[in-house]
Formats: C-alpha cells, structure tokens, sequence
C-alpha cells in the first residue's frame, strides 16, 4: 500500500466562539491509502484542545502510513486495525481515525459497497443534525435560528459560557422564540461550577432545552454523574467521556456520552463504545470537531445508531473541498457510493496523493 498527505486551511464562514476559545479556522490533514490503483482517503484536523497542530498530525500519520505496508492489503489493515493491532498505544485517536476512515473507504471501494454496509446496515443512514450557534449576541442567535428553521433544521445546539451567564440565558431564549419549534441542545464546553449548573439548569428546561453536554469542567467525572443524577434534562458528558474505559465509568450515570471519532479513535472505538453503554441507559450523540464532508463522512455511516446526531462541522465552513453528505437542509445522509462517499470538489482533484 502506497501512502500520502496533503494539508489544507478550511476557514470557518464565521467566527465560532465557544466558552474557551474562539475558532475562524483550523488545517486539515488529508490521509491517502492507494492498493491496486484503489484509493481511500481520511482526514485528521488540528485541535488547540487535544494539542495536535497539522505538523504534528502529518508526522503521526506519516508513522501510520509507513505502519501499513506491512499488510498484504488493506482488508487485512483494517482487520488489524479493528482488533487493535495497528495503532501504537501512543496514537493519537485523531490519527488511528483518520488511518481507520481511509481503510474503510478503500476496502468499500473495493468491495464496491459502501461503508454502512460494511459496517452491518442494510439502510443508508439518513438523520437529523444538530446545527451549532456560537456565544454571539441574542439578535445575532435569533437570526440564525430563524434562517436555520426555515432551511429545514429541527434541532439547534446553542453553545454556552458566557462571563455572564445571564447572557447565555438570553441567548437560549431568543433562539426559542425565533424557532419555537426547534429541538434545543445546550453545550457549556464545562465552563459551569456545580452551583451555576445547579441554578441554571432548571431555568433551562423551562425553555426547553432537551439536553445539556458537558455542563462541568472535565476531570471530575463524579461530580458530573451527581449532578445527573438531579438535574432536570438529560446530561451528556462529552470532554469527560474521551475512551472507553471514560464511557464504561460513566454508563447508566449520565443520560448519554457524545462520541467524536477524533477523540475516541475512529469508527471501530466507537462500534465498542455503543456496546458499552448499550442497555445502561446511556444513550449516544454523535459528535464533530469542524472538519470537512471527508472529516464527516465515518460518522454519517453510523448515525442512525445514536439518539442525537451534531455533526454539522463541515457546514460551518466557507468552503468544503469535498461533497458527498448533505446537511444543508438539516439531515445528513450517506450515498450509494462505494466506500466512504464522499468526493473532491473540482478544483481539489488534482493535489490529492
């Protein structure tokens, strides 16, 4: 198998400000796996958070790429990959799910299935996703909420952490009143103390808000299940449930965990993940860092399986370099194409590896 990587800068149609940073751009890494004149593709972005820049993600998966030559093909890869044989134990996830993404596309592509049927689905998954509205003023939050509604968008993820958080309040409020009929999540990004969550909580139900991610600061997973155990919507951890043995320590405590497959390790972590929390009463979101339809793409193929789906990332963009999952009228879905789906827009063809 013959590897490469390309990088690219995907800005942001907008500044997007959450409780801890604000972000108008982030750099891509694109993976390329070529067997047989077959090519699979996966994509890895830089994360201030998970301390990964693009430099670091190409050296990484420069290792990975070199790591897979090794196989015979790339079924036995994946194979590997899937029992846990591939990755280093030092691997970053945002690596082994790009290497794990460019496998899937390529052994689908080959196979001329696509990756949900690979996967066990005989349906094409199509879903509704969440759209992300930013710390931004309650008439700038209103406007968007409106536009978005009228596009077709039934749920809305209202970001909070504000200094005040009174303006978060404000904020949640104008946005029910511009789309009375939306499905409204709330996503401090654990910028709350337990006594704010414990006082604002209720308040926002009354507006309501169907659930709340990661209201506490992560790193004290005991005081976010407490408060899930009393809090009056559904508590989602998300910064506190990052591996497997997170969502184990935390099954049937919280109302749910939101899967990211940068965090978790692609799309074969998250399959265990869903096994772990099934039955436990802890129901799985479907996150995404901002990344692209490539980005995107693994997730779509398993987002039938979860309770919420937020995997707006690539529509937050000024322009996606690829295409293939919708999302503009607010449901993502897979195609019928082999592999992943997806595919470069014109213009970005002729750089891929």
């Amino acid at each position: 198998m013959r590897t490469g990587l390309r990088t690219v800068r995907l800005e942001l149609t907008e500044p997007l400000r959450i409780s801890r940073s604000t972000m108008s751009a982030r750099e891509a890494v694109w993976l390329s796996v070529e067997h047989d004149g077959v090519t699979g593709h996966g994509e890895a972005v830089s994360s201030v958070y998970y301390g990964l820049d693009a430099a670091a993600l190409g050296r990484r998966l420069t290792d990975a790429g070199a790591d897979l030559a090794r196989f015979p093909d790339p079924e036995a890869a994946l194979d590997a990959l899937r029992t846990g044989e591939l990755a280093a134990g030092d691997t970053p996830p945002a690596v082994t799910a790009a290497v794990d993404a460019a496998l899937l596309d390529l052994v689908g592509k080959r196979a001329d299935r696509p990756v949900h049927r690979l996967l066990g689905a005989a349906v094409a998954p199509v879903v509704a996703t969440a759209r992300t509205i930013g710390i931004v003023s309650p008439a700038h939050a209103a406007a968007q909420a409106r536009g978005l509604a009228a596009s077709g968008f039934e749920m809305l993820k209202v970001k909070a952490g504000a200094a005040d958080p009174e303006e978060d309040v404000e904020r949640v409020r104008a946005v029910r009143a511009a789309a009375p009929d939306a499905r409204l999540l709330l996503d401090p990004n654990g910028a709350w103390t337990t006594a704010q969550a414990t006082s604002l909580l209720p308040r926002f139900a009354e507006l309501g808000v169907e659930a709340v991610e990661q209201p506490l600061a992560p790193g004290d997973p005991e005081a976010l299940a407490a408060l899930a155990a009393r809090s009056p919507l559904p508590v989602v951890a998300d910064e506190d449930a990052v591996s497997l043995d997170d969502v184990r320590r935390l099954a049937g405590r919280v109302h749910g965990v939101n899967v990211k497959l940068a965090k978790c390790g692609g799309v074969h972590a998250a399959l265990r993940i869903a096994e772990a929390a099934a039955g436990s009463g802890t129901e799985l979101m479907l996150g995404c860092l901002t990344a692209s339809s490539l980005g995107l793409a693994p997730a779509v193929h398993l987002a039938d399986r979860a309770r919420w789906a937020d995997l707006d990332g690539h529509l937050l963009l000024a322009r996606d370099p690829w295409t293939g999952i919708g999302g503009q009228d607010g449901r993502v879905r897979t195609s019928r194409l082999p592999g992943l789906g997806v595919v470069p827009r014109e213009g970005d063809r002729a750089d891929l590896a």
